[in-house]
């Protein structure tokens, strides 16, 4: 499904973009299949669907983690499906754009503790820290989403899930990058700890201008987050709108079942709803 161009500066255009992966005795799996959407400056663009539906692979060709079998990403104008455009941009590439993973285990690395966590990826571009040192900047980013110095010196192990998560995000945000993609950061957190989660983006979204890709199946956390959303099935996009509009007036069936789904915080209305089903 292709999304038409609207008002504001698109930061991230992906066009027809499709992925099929191979498997042995011939077997291949369409994951990603002529997908299409845009991401504007300052915007937060959800990504629904159930699992297996394409959304982590898509993510992954944004960040060049996986290359696509047709299509192109434009990001800040460069072609990051093109191997001499990605070369010749890939500091720009590797400081703008930055992935959160959702489980926030593996991707730190435990023999490393939080300050070297965070400052690792300001090491490696060899950028300098805006506050006049590597740990003072870890310090600043750790503060900044709600933990304080006595986390630096701390290995994963000695954190908590949503702890570890934030350690993540304080790592994304040190390179200030333009766009953060946030594949399901906070399913594996619980209710109290995807609340903190979900107001931090909000937060960072309305103070800096970060924008976001941000996949997830929980629509509740879609709705209060995002400015848009995409609805992903069996690979494909099957419908995209503004998030208001995309629940009060859903088009495609499987979106309308989508919502069905999410229970009614009204013992009342839930009751009248499964009695208007049959």
């Amino acid at each position: 499904m292709s999304e038409k161009k609207t008002d504001g500066e698109i930061l991230l255009d992906i066009r027809h973009l499709t992925h099929i992966f191979s498997f042995p005795k011939r077997v291949t799996v369409k994951a990603v299949n002529d997908v299409s959407f845009q991401i504007r400056r300052g915007e937060i663009f959800g990504l629904v669907g159930e699992s297996g539906s394409g959304k982590s692979t898509i993510a992954r060709c944004i960040m060049n983690i996986y290359r696509p079998c047709a299509g192109e990403i434009i990001y800040k104008g460069v072609n990051v499906c093109d191997l001499k455009q990605l070369r010749k941009n890939k500091r720009m590439l590797d400081t703008t754009r930055q992935l959160i993973f959702q489980d926030s285990s593996s991707s730190l690395n435990p023999r490393m503790k939080v300050c070297d966590i965070i400052e690792e990826p300001m090491r490696i571009q060899r950028t300098n820290p805006p506050r006049g040192s590597y740990r003072a900047e870890a310090e600043f980013q750790l503060y900044y989403v709600g933990m304080d110095a006595s986390y630096l010196d701390k290995y994963p192990a000695e954190l908590s899930g949503g702890q570890r998560q934030r350690v993540a995000i304080a790592r994304a945000l040190a390179m200030e990058p333009e766009l953060l993609v946030a594949d399901e950061p906070i399913a594996s957190l619980d209710v109290s700890i995807q609340a903190q989660i979900v107001n931090l983006f909000r937060h960072l979204k309305k103070e800096h201008g970060f924008s976001f890709l941000f996949i997830a199946h929980d629509l509740s956390m879609v709705e209060f987050l995002c400015d848009r959303a995409g609805v992903m099935y069996k690979g494909e996009l099957v419908e995209t709108a503004p998030v208001k509009k995309l629940f009060e007036n859903p088009q495609h069936p499987y979106t309308k079942r989508l919502l069905a789904a999410v229970p009614i915080p009204d013992p009342g209305r839930e009751r009248a709803r499964k009695g208007n089903r049959w």
